[in-house]
């Protein structure tokens, strides 16, 4: 097996898709197991990637880049901005106590249930692959990177093997992602369902509606951006799409809104906008590594959109409880919003 393929395999499985005819954990190792073979049983470093895996190059994310702001070491990066004052003022947003969940129901690809040894009990194996577009979760600042490097300009190909990264892992959240969050509504702002194809959010629509919501983004927030997934879906008739295909979303120049206001983190319900028009192959979720900005992937937004119409505020308490993994490129979780 040539470099190019190793390279094809391990970025598809990094992407969270499932190559074809690999399914469910056997074949996710299977594949894993192929890719790393004459490889040193390590993930290839971006620069050896094949070549039309490449993005251009371009200064979209080299903007105002965070290498290097928190140490050359950190783990974090914008989390850094979630001070104990910021979740002293994240709390003071609590005033009905009314709480949304803002996580899409989990069913795993595999779950098997079997009696406890008491025979007065149940127990639950559940296997699944939580990147993608399915299962809410929050992305590890390793989980993706350009040619450039991945969070803090390391070398993957020296951070990352295949027991995953020994830097950036997901347990730099480990004591959660608690702050002040701030939802912006896209389709209310368009008088539309949902974001279209045709029209992807960009960073000056960020703006605009955050002015007529009459909210102020502050550092250390959690941004919150509703598009409309559901009502795309129930349009479309059909699943949101892969990084792989084509699908609405967030449009590579928000990453700029998401630096210049210093958000720490993003959550989703549509992600980056495909295809684009520079290449990018990750349009948005280049914001972890040049950014250091956390991502909460497929939240479910539609209820916090009316909840923020019915509470009129569109700012809340946000709580988001990544798994403590060892290694981790991220976590399933479950975020909340409390008014």
């Amino acid at each position: 097996m040539n470099e190019s393929h190793i390279g094809k395999r391990l970025l598809t499985l990094i992407r969270g898709e499932a190559p074809t005819g690999a399914t469910g954990r056997r074949g996710f190792l299977t594949a894993v197991a192929a890719g790393v073979a004459g490889a040193g049983a390590r993930i290839l470093g971006a620069q050896q990637l094949p070549q039309a895996e490449q993005p251009p190059a371009d200064d979209t994310f080299s903007y105002r880049r965070n290498w290097g702001r928190w140490g050359a070491d950190d783990s974090k990066g914008a989390v850094n901005l979630i001070t104990a004052p910021k979740r002293v003022e994240a709390a003071g947003l609590v005033r009905t106590g009314r709480v949304v969940s803002l996580s899409r129901p989990f069913t795993p690809d595999q779950q098997y249930i079997r009696m406890g040894n008491s025979g007065q009990s149940v127990i639950d194996y559940y296997g699944f692959t939580y990147h993608g577009v399915g299962v809410t979760h929050v992305d590890a600042l390793s989980h993706v990177w350009d040619r450039n490097g991945m969070w803090n300009g390391r070398d993957p190909a020296k951070e990352i093997d295949t027991r995953g990264p020994r830097f950036a892992d997901i347990t730099a959240f480990s004591s959660g992602l608690v702050t002040r969050g701030v939802l912006l509504d896209v389709p209310r702002h368009r008088l539309g369902a949902h974001v279209t194809m045709d029209q992807p959010v960009r960073g000056e629509e960020l703006e605009a509606i955050a002015r007529d919501q009459n909210v102020t983004i502050r550092p250390g927030d959690a941004l919150l951006v509703y598009c409309g997934r559901e009502a795309f879906v129930r349009e479309a008739g059909a699943p949101y799409g892969p990084a792989s295909g084509r699908r609405p979303g967030l449009h590579h120049s928000c990453a700029k809104f998401v630096r210049d206001t210093d958000v720490a983190v993003l959550c989703w319900d549509m992600h980056d906008a495909q295809p684009d028009e520079q290449g990018l192959v990750w349009p948005m979720h280049g914001v972890l590594y040049s950014y250091g900005v956390a991502l909460g992937d497929n939240a479910l937004l539609e209820p916090l959109a009316k909840t923020c119409l019915e509470e009129k505020r569109h700012e809340f308490m946000f709580v988001a409880l990544p798994l403590n993994i060892p290694r981790g490129t991220g976590s399933p979780a479950n975020p909340i919003a409390l008014f």
